[in-house]
């Protein structure tokens, strides 16, 4: 199957690679069109517009940084949609609100498309290794067509429910993590305050009940102040946000999620929302980085 890739950011690019090292005939389209030039040196066609890129395609993939981002690439004269054929598929694997989501997939349908909505699990690393997790809600006979396309990219594939599912549970995925990323900022800087040592210290964390895959993968991070990007601060505070207002739809109020969207919102107003999210324990170390 023909696939339109939009999007060619920390993870699109990564993602993109390997449909087209697995043989996909490729059609990538990128804001910055130097990105999408590495991936057309190696034979991928390159689209000056999301309509053309996704013109003729079987599928078409976004990978964007938020609900405006996907819709300036899907909606208007010049977006995907205007191009997508009778019977493709498209993919949003942005992470996304859930409404929006809803709004998505019914214009899809207007244009007698299906919409899969498969934001994935795993950072720049994992994108670059092809070893991301989707996680998918929508239609069972769509899905089973495009698995060799996420297979390329991925080394799990979980159907979580219809429409809407696969969203849904990214965001509570990803809240979950803004939340431990908080506490244990909270924590690396209670041992820094201290005066603790800080290897032994943070060793008790990461060797003992606390030491989830999250913890022992920003620990190094918060205590090296490395903030290459593997998922900015910045996305991770978007991704809070939508998981806020997403729970309060159904009537659910998440506490521990607003009071680390507190602190990423500090990191951000310090100007670190472009730095790796493990930035987050700045603020609390003061105004010297």
């Amino acid at each position: 199957m023909s696939v339109a890739f939009l999007g060619l950011g920390v993870m699109g690019g990564g993602m993109a690679a390997h449909l087209l090292s697995g043989g996909h005939p490729l059609v990538v389209w990128n804001r910055n069109a130097e990105r999408a030039a590495a991936l057309g040196s190696r034979g991928a066609m390159v689209a000056a517009s999301p309509r053309e890129a996704a013109t003729g395609a079987d599928i078409v993939i976004s990978m964007v940084s938020d609900d405006d981002a996907s819709r300036a690439v899907w909606l208007g004269d010049s977006g995907a949609l205007a191009g997508l054929g009778k019977g493709a598929i498209a993919i949003e694997s942005s992470t996304l609100s859930p409404a929006w989501i809803d709004e998505l997939s019914a214009a899809v349908a207007a244009r007698g498309g299906t919409l899969l909505d498969a934001p994935v699990t795993g950072g720049r690393t994992h994108a670059a290794k092809g070893e991301l997790r989707f996680l998918v809600g929508g239609p069972v006979d769509a899905l089973d067509q495009v698995r060799p396309a996420l297979g390329a990219m991925g080394r799990e594939i979980l159907h979580l429910g219809p429409t809407g599912a696969g969203a849904r549970m990214k965001l509570i995925n990803n809240f979950v993590c803004g939340v431990q990323a908080a506490a244990l900022a909270e924590g690396v800087a209670f041992i820094e305050s201290a005066g603790l040592n800080t290897a032994d210290a943070v060793g008790v964390l990461t060797n003992g009940a606390p030491g989830s895959p999250l913890v022992n993968a920003v620990t190094p991070r918060m205590t090296g102040r490395d903030y290459t990007v593997n998922f900015s601060l910045a996305l991770m505070d978007k991704d809070l946000r939508y998981a806020i207002a997403d729970a309060k739809r159904l009537g659910l109020d998440l506490r521990t999620a607003t009071c680390a969207r507190a602190l990423f919102g500090e990191a951000i107003a310090a100007g670190l929302g472009e730095k790796d999210f493990a930035a987050v324990i700045e603020p609390l170390r003061g105004p010297e980085l």
